[in-house]
């Protein structure tokens, strides 16, 4: 395609879009509200799911020992654990250090509430902390550690924890919110393409006759489609920018002026340099191809010549 017919495109996509006037601006609206709201689920479903991974992360295996569990036995059992092939990384937590380690947890009040629980008194077991490596591994790789208690005596195990019940609960909760996500963003995008192909299809029947006269001339279909491919791209992009610059603004003032705190549950929200360029690229990618797509079908659709 020469470059004088290039130029010529994106002169008549952008005449359209200006010529067109009030039509230009509710389709410019009606896109930005669309992608907005599409943008807005689509942050939500991006901290749910960075959100959901910290938690998955945090899922791991706790296996306290019995008090009489000799030396000879731990190495011999973390060993075995070491062997099992889900397993990632495998760590020994002695009472001292849980116990120090639940000081912490619990602050102030915890420092007077296990006062004089030292030395000979301490009620914690020994323990190994297992990371797998898939989170969803868990309740098998438990049941395999719970299994090399079996014929033992003395048993080394004296109980195998990962929070059973809840974390299957949890996979299932961020699988379902996960889904649910997408299922929205899919549903507004194509309501963004509806609103883009009905701008052009009134562009089309309005200039029915120019184009007429251009194919009686003998203009081609691809001479003809071009501008309102363009004017298509237009529309989605400039209908795209807006809720992208009001999204990300608000989510920089959230991250900096929130009092929401979430280091309770472990968790942070996604840092704004990992979510701005997603959303940039992908708000504004998604605006240029409904966009485009939306000129498509109405090319197809309306478009006589």
């Amino acid at each position: 395609m020469k470059i004088s017919t290039v130029s010529r495109h994106l002169r008549e996509g952008t005449k359209n879009v200006v010529r067109n006037g009030w039509m230009t601006f509710a389709s410019i609206s009606s896109i930005a509200i669309s992608l907005f709201i599409l943008g807005v689920f689509v942050l939500i479903t991006l901290n749910v799911n960075d959100i959901a991974g910290q938690i998955e992360k945090q899922v791991e295996i706790n296996v306290y020992l019995e008090v009489n569990t000799s030396q000879d036995q731990m190495k011999a059992l973390e060993t075995q654990i070491q062997a099992i092939h889900e397993v990632k990384s495998i760590k020994f937590v002695s009472k001292e250090e849980g116990l120090v380690y639940l000081r912490q947890k619990l602050g102030e009040s915890g420092k007077a509430l296990l006062d004089g629980f030292e030395g000979d008194n301490n009620p914690l077991n020994d323990a190994f902390t297992i990371e797998v490596d898939d989170p969803r591994n868990v309740a098998v790789v438990a049941d395999q550690i719970s299994a090399l208690n079996i014929g033992k005596d003395p048993k080394p195990i004296y109980k195998v924890n990962y929070g059973k019940g809840t974390v299957e609960a949890l996979f299932k909760v961020t699988q379902i919110v996960r889904w649910i996500g997408i299922g929205i963003v899919i549903l507004l995008s194509f309501t963004a393409v509806f609103l883009i192909a009905n701008t052009i299809k009134i562009t089309i029947l309005a200039r029915r006759k120019e184009i007429s006269i251009m194919k009686l001339v003998g203009a081609t279909n691809s001479f003809i489609r071009w501008p309102f491919f363009i004017e298509g791209a237009l529309l989605g992009f400039i209908g795209s920018v807006i809720p992208t610059a009001i999204i990300l603004g608000g989510y920089w003032k959230l991250l900096n002026t929130s009092s929401l705190n979430l280091n309770l549950l472990m968790v942070e929200l996604t840092p704004f340099g990992k979510i701005a360029p997603t959303m940039t690229a992908l708000l504004l990618g998604i605006g240029m191809v409904i966009g485009i797509w939306g000129s498509l079908i109405s090319v197809r659709k309306f478009l006589r010549v």
